[in-house]
């Protein structure tokens, strides 16, 4: 017997270029019993994909639980935001604001020289002495000449 075709059909499996037809030919042909003996040792390959296809087979109620799974529909479930939960980004940024304010209120006063700290932070003993702090005026109202050191009149000018 002439076995040409099934040659040429594994030329062309071993490079990848047989239709699925094809190949069920091959699978029918090495399930035989009387496979020539050149040809025997593709026997257990093709009857190994054969086995394959009928071991691993999905059950008829595989499909439907698939479907079952897919068209189920799940509650969706409303969730009430409140005002409070609206304005946590808010009230989370105006408490950032008020700590930064804080200790920069806090290093400032760190900084201050001690000629401008409340008398509070100079100790409860001297609680009711007196102490010479800053000077309260600004500008003294008394304008001298240099040149004579004598007190000049300010001049005013009324305008009526």
């Amino acid at each position: 017997m002439d076995y040409k075709y099934i040659e040429q059909l594994l030329e062309r499996y071993w490079r990848c270029e047989t239709s699925l037809q094809e190949e069920e030919i091959l699978r029918s042909f090495f399930s035989q019993e009387n496979v020539p003996a050149d040809l025997l040792p593709y026997q257990s390959l093709f009857a190994y994909a054969a086995s394959l296809k009928t071991e691993d087979v999905l059950g008829d109620d595989f499909d439907q639980k698939i479907l079952n799974m897919i068209e189920e529909e799940k509650p969706v479930k409303a969730r009430i935001i409140t005002m409070r939960q609206r304005l946590m980004p808010l009230f989370k940024a105006a408490a950032i604001v008020a700590i930064v304010l804080t200790i920069g209120n806090a290093m400032q006063g760190a900084f201050d020289s001690p000629e401008t700290q409340p008398q509070a932070a100079q100790g409860m003993a001297e609680i009711g002495k007196p102490h010479e702090g800053p000077s309260v005026a600004k500008v003294d109202s008394a304008r001298l000449d240099s040149v004579q050191n004598k007190p000049q009149a300010q001049e005013t000018t009324i305008i009526k």
